[in-house]
């Protein structure tokens, strides 16, 4: 395999990382990007920066810029099949913007399209049971004034029937599997690869990023999509959990890929089953934008601080450019990150639903740390930060004391998804690599 450049057009920056075959990562770049003119003038700069000629077949996007991909949720029941959707949707690289339950009203519908998803995710029911709900939403969403493409994925024995429903009014759909085939069984293949397709066909093309610039085609998945996979690489490629906590300007995302150890592995006792692979989005916990909602969510998990963390929250807020330099505002930077830490862990592994279980975090392996914080941040300031995801007993559950913490200073894991579908080997090789050097 020749080289490939691998790109995630971010919202922010456009970063990019020429990956040879062997999993050596021979090169990076990156550019702010150009949503203002065309994304691909940024994806032209890393390019150029790197010496690489525009070859659509060594050439592989990630996005989350425009907004990344905006899901809305319908479903039967919040805490069952509307709960499973949701996490489904997390799982697919989403950003959930809103979520439905029960028999939707003309009400519902307003609140849907004020939503303003890019594309919604119906499901309900269990294979075989009540389909009523499902049917009077499918009924709902075909008559409704909301363009977004529909993927359907509830009750199977009602699918059909859901699909001549939204063909009556054209409305676009994709069919995938249940994601909730039976009470305690969570099944997200399918939904996750429709929602993907959608993604690519509907929603890149839609947002108006490029002008027919061959960017469409080359995009092959929303960012925490391509993160997400790249974890799950790693950790089949360590054979252990991996936990990866990636600190952002606006959001502190959580990505787990567990192995069910035991009971777990057969019995199912929560009503919505757990999720393997799974990624959570804390859309208050921010280092800028959000900084100030950082130290609110400490304050209520009971965190101190320390002296100035609040202050500083309040300046980064108001001027999200602006960087640490002195030792006091490291010191604060490191503090107002640490807490970003401890309380998006903390929500990813408490039971998302009545009647679950805490996430079994206990026997996890390697914990990696992600974002501009910690990829700039001292070695010691960025073990700080990571510290609370293997110590802090504050959730109520087993921590993994004996996990290594390592920090994704090169950012290769949304590399490592983008490889993993056509160039297996330089994904398993650059996970390797990554493991043994991070």
């Amino acid at each position: 395999m020749p080289e490939v450049l691998c790109v995630d057009v971010g919202s922010t920056f456009t970063k990019a990382l020429l990956v040879g075959d062997d999993g050596e990562v021979r090169g990076r770049a990156a550019h702010p990007t150009t949503v203002a003119t065309d994304v691909m003038d940024g994806v032209d700069a890393v390019r150029a920066a790197l010496g690489v000629a525009h070859d659509p077949e060594h050439l592989v996007l990630c996005s989350s810029a425009g907004g990344g991909l905006r899901l809305a949720v319908v479903g039967f029941e919040r805490e069952v099949t509307a709960e499973a959707g949701h996490r489904v949707g997390l799982s697919a690289g989403a950003r959930v913007v809103h979520v439905a339950a029960g028999p939707m009203t003309a009400a519902d519908i307003r609140a849907l399209r004020d939503a303003r998803p890019d594309l919604v995710l119906l499901v309900g029911g269990t294979d075989g049971g009540n389909a009523a709900v499902l049917l009077h939403n499918a009924e709902r969403l075909a008559r409704a004034r909301v363009t977004a493409p529909v993927v359907v994925a509830g009750n199977a024995d009602a699918a059909a029937a859901v699909a001549a429903l939204l063909d009556a009014t054209s409305r676009r759909h994709v069919l995938a599997d249940n994601v909730l085939p039976r009470i305690g069984e969570v099944a997200p293949e399918s939904a996750r690869a429709a929602i993907r397709a959608v993604f690519l066909e509907h929603v890149i093309g839609g947002k108006g990023l490029s002008r027919g610039r061959g960017f469409a085609p080359l995009v092959r998945a929303a960012t925490p999509d391509a993160v997400l996979r790249g974890v799950e690489v790693l950790a089949h490629t360590r054979g252990e959990d991996v936990l990866v906590v990636d600190v952002g300007g606006a959001t502190t995302d959580v990505y787990s890929v567990l192995a069910p150890q035991g009971e777990d592995a057969t019995i199912r006792r929560e009503v919505v089953g757990t999720l393997w692979h799974a990624r959570t989005v804390e859309a208050d916990l921010g280092m800028r934008w959000n900084a100030e909602a950082v130290v609110e969510a400490a304050a209520r998990e009971r965190l101190d601080l320390g002296p100035g963390v609040a202050a500083w929250a309040t300046t980064v807020a108001a001027d999200p450019a602006r960087l640490a330099t002195t030792a006091a505002e490291w010191d604060a930077e490191t503090a107002l990150a640490r807490a970003a830490v401890t309380v998006a862990v903390r929500r990813h592994g408490r039971p998302a639903a009545a009647g679950d279980r805490p996430r079994p975090l206990a026997d996890v392996g390697l914990v990696v740390g992600s974002g501009g914080v910690l990829r700039h941040a001292p070695a010691e300031a960025a073990q700080s930060v990571l510290a609370p995801a293997l110590g802090d007993h504050g959730g109520g559950w087993r921590v993994p004391d004996r996990a290594r913490a390592v920090v994704d200073r090169d950012y290769v894991l949304f590399a490592v998804g983008l490889l993993a579908e056509d160039h297996p080997q330089a994904a398993a090789a650059l996970a390797a690599r990554f493991s043994a050097t991070g």
